[in-house]
């Protein structure tokens, strides 16, 4: 199964706020390196870098990562991943995603790339955990182990007759 990372389980790694999400996106990712089961965006890797570089309050103004920093995990991103590149087809699905599923511009373009790509799953808390967008499942990687969150069948199932 391929799936879509999206740029929150990559800043997660990085972020030392809160643990068990870092622990749960550092596992995902050293996974789905072996396994080869995820894709990156090129969307991901811009916005991770703008993400771990912006000054935080909560970190008395300091950002996850330096410059510096932040440019070469993007360089190490770009080498160990597949990275899928914004087409026009993905523009157009971005579009009809705006207006079908009322999605914002970068997380149409987010799960337009998955739904292009025919990638499986879109790996993500900023979406409807369980949903499908298209054809493309929305799973959040940081829900709590101790619920019950399991994701409704794809397609639902046929009736045979005896």
């Amino acid at each position: 199964m391929a799936r879509l990372v999206d740029t929150n389980v990559l800043v997660y790694r990085f972020d030392p706020r809160d643990p068990v999400k870092q622990g749960r996106a550092t596992s995902l990712l050293e996974a789905g390196l072996l396994d080869r089961s995820l894709r990156l965006a090129h969307q991901s890797i811009v916005e991770f870098v703008a993400v771990v570089t912006r000054p935080l309050q909560s970190l008395g103004g300091r950002a996850l990562m330096s410059a510096d920093e932040a440019l070469f995990e993007a360089e190490n991103l770009l080498r160990q991943w597949d990275v899928l590149y914004p087409s026009r087809d993905v523009l157009t699905t971005a579009m009809r995603g705006m207006t079908h599923y009322r999605l914002p511009w970068f997380d149409a373009q987010i799960w337009a790339i998955a739904e292009v790509h025919g990638l499986d799953e879109l790996l993500s808390e900023d979406f409807q955990h369980g949903r499908h967008y298209g054809r493309v499942r929305a799973v959040n990687p940081f829900l709590e182990a101790s619920g019950v969150h399991e994701l409704p069948a794809l397609y639902a199932p046929t009736r045979t007759r005896d």
